[in-house]
């Protein structure tokens, strides 16, 4: 029998001897590789964290205490350690495992997590709320050395300095996000990495001190009320200290004998403490250690080779927005890009190395992001901020302060609109048209296919104002073409019929194209219309369909609550336009992980549900 088919349960790890510990890191390893080439995942992230999370669970137990991941995609081990190694093939599967901490599926999970810079925040409120009632429990909180850099992070150390009760937060170092970290902070920490004398010569003088005779005591005393001109030799800044927090560390991230006697040290501290731990990303399997960003989050590969299964036979809307972006900047010298820590995931790797000069990558922190591509556009650059849905959600206020009352340039790339699939809850870019529609002054645009895309960036990188476009993931579609120029705030008349008119947003288009051919075979002909812009919307066409036909359909994939669909919905009652209305967008709810189409299936957003709806609708007229 394995080591690992010894841990079932929850806790199962404290029967292990520590001297096992070693070969069941080993074990998880192969098996998180094993799994995951199959469902595809977070690997790098995870395969770095096995020792941590050993030291953790032999440290504490569950559920009683609170184990805080921030992003949570490094808690495969912490599933496979709490009861749940047994449904690793359904990781991110439809019905299955979720790839991130989830209350509603083990009790041992303490908290939702999806993006980065939360951990501490929920930390503090939980040691605060754990004090008001009188409880009596750890609580961890996990944060990596790029999740620290989000200014969110920040404001809780801040307030973790006030505390006034134990709090472990252990700092996973490993140089890295998704690409490798930038800025003042992980300067900081590569100073604090490269000078490792600090603690060891801390703990040996004390020692030394203490067993002096006659003034051995006196002098540990005065070491005591000067130990901070004394670490200030070693550490630089002491930043975490100066907060109020104290340090330990760094310490070696694969080493638990070493981890468990710093995480029991920082237990008899009554204020917070940093546990500064160091691990290298992809640990034990050589092509995640070789190239960690690109195994980051994977799709299905091949253990042996870490090549994926899958290749990509074409271009993805990212790919389109990387190339046209590059071309754009070629002619206008004025144009720079910024990015939130995901040039990779965002297409800008390109641009990085074309146009160094002109490349800002943030680190984890959207807000900063929006307000410095603001900063930059009021002195007559034109910046591209490409980023997710998802985490653009977090600099709403920046976009409506910083950008949109300022009237500023700034393009905003909103990639991954839409349904994203296996990340779940926490990552569908699904309420981007409700967030961003609702802004005065912010142009939002969304194309049918490749090409649009290309053009609409084109347009919005010559518009004085501020422009956001949303594509989806994915393979990048090519079909109705049109070769109609972009005009402000104008829709395409794609297909001209007669009784119903469809007003299709986005990746729709090409759902609504489908659609509206096998109704014509059938007989039924019906206007489509590419709505191009989400805001401002096209009331000319509107009044024009609103005249000729007898229902008007809109389709978008996005919540229904604030969506296109309902301001179209708005502007017919309020003009007392007769017409048969219906909005096609998705449910006001957050959708889980699972195949793109397995979830559509599920929430009645497929083409055939979809098709039932619209001639429903015609047979109600």
């Amino acid at each position: 029998m394995s080591i690992l088919d010894q841990i079932n349960q929850p806790n199962d790890i404290k029967k292990i001897p520590d001297e096992d510990l070693r070969e069941l890191a080993k074990e998880i390893r192969l098996f998180l590789i094993k799994n995951v080439s199959k469902t595809g995942g977070h690997l790098a992230s995870n395969l770095g964290t096995v020792e941590l999370t050993l030291a953790l669970h032999k440290f504490m137990d569950f559920p009683k205490d609170k184990l805080i991941f921030d992003v949570g995609h490094q808690s495969y081990t912490h599933k496979i350690l709490t009861g749940r190694k047994d449904m690793f093939s359904t990781l991110r599967q439809f019905g299955g495992i979720s790839g991130f901490p989830r209350p509603s599926e083990s009790d041992c999970d303490a908290f939702n997590a999806g993006h980065a810079s939360t951990s501490i925040s929920v930390a503090d409120g939980i040691v605060r709320a754990r004090d008001l009632k009188k409880d009596n429990y750890k609580v961890v909180a996990v944060i990596g050395d790029g999740a620290l850099s989000g200014g969110m992070a920040f404001e809780a150390l801040n307030n973790a300095g006030r505390l006034k009760s134990n709090l472990i937060i252990v700092l996973n170092d490993n140089k890295m996000s998704i690409s490798e970290n930038v800025g003042g902070l992980a300067t900081y920490l590569g100073k604090i990495r490269t000078n490792r004398k600090y603690t060891g010569f801390k703990l040996n003088l004390e020692d030394t001190l203490k067993n002096l005779p006659y003034i051995g005591e006196k002098a540990f005393k005065k070491l005591k009320t000067s130990k901070d001109s004394i670490k200030s030799l070693f550490v630089p800044g002491m930043l975490f200290e100066n907060m109020g927090i104290t340090y330990i560390g760094p310490i070696n991230g694969h080493n638990i004998p070493m981890m468990m006697n710093a995480f029991k040290a920082a237990e008899q501290s009554n204020n917070p403490v940093i546990v500064h731990v160091i691990t290298k990303k992809g640990k034990g399997y050589a092509p995640a250690e070789d190239n960690p960003s690109k195994f980051h989050g994977v799709e299905p590969f091949n253990c042996n080779t870490g090549e994926k299964i899958t290749v990509k036979t074409s271009e993805s809307y990212t790919d389109i927005f990387s190339r046209t972006i590059l071309e754009i900047g070629e002619k206008n010298k004025n144009i720079v890009a910024v990015t939130a820590a995901m040039a990779d995931g965002t297409g800008l790797s390109a641009w990085s190395k074309r146009f160094p000069k002109r490349f800002f990558d943030v680190g984890i922190a959207e807000e900063h992001a929006v307000t410095f591509a603001a900063g930059m556009a009021s002195c007559g650059m034109h910046p591209v901020v490409a980023v997710y849905s998802t985490f653009l959600q977090r600099a709403y206020d920046q976009i409506i302060h910083d950008v949109c009352i300022n009237r500023l340039p700034v393009t905003f790339c909103v990639d991954r609109a839409g349904i994203v699939g296996c990340d779940g809850e926490t990552h569908q870019g699904i309420f981007d048209i409700s967030y961003l529609s609702s802004i005065p002054g912010l142009t939002v645009m969304a194309p049918k296919n490749a090409d649009e895309l290309s053009e609409m960036l084109k347009w919005a990188c010559a518009y004085n104002g501020p422009v956001a476009i949303r594509y989806p993931r994915g393979k990048a579609y090519y079909g109705c073409e049109s070769h109609t120029p972009i005009e402000y705030g104008k829709s395409e008349l794609l297909k001209k019929g007669s009784k119903l008119a469809i007003l299709a947003v986005g990746k729709m288009v090409k759902v609504m194209d489908l659609i509206t051919a096998e109704l014509s075979e059938e007989g039924i002909d019906c206007t489509l219309v590419n709505a191009r812009f989400v805001s401002p919307i096209d009331y000319e066409m509107i009044d024009m369909l609103a005249k000729d036909h007898q229902a008007i359909i809109t389709a978008e994939e996005n919540v229904r609550r604030g969506g296109f669909g309902q301001a179209v919905a708005e502007y017919l009652l309020e003009n007392d336009k007769k017409i048969t209305f219906r909005s096609i967008a998705l449910p006001n709810e957050f959708i889980e992980h699972g195949i793109p189409r397995d979830l559509r299936d599920k929430i009645g957003f497929d083409p055939f549900t979809i098709k039932e709806k619209i001639k429903k609708t015609i047979d109600e007229l």
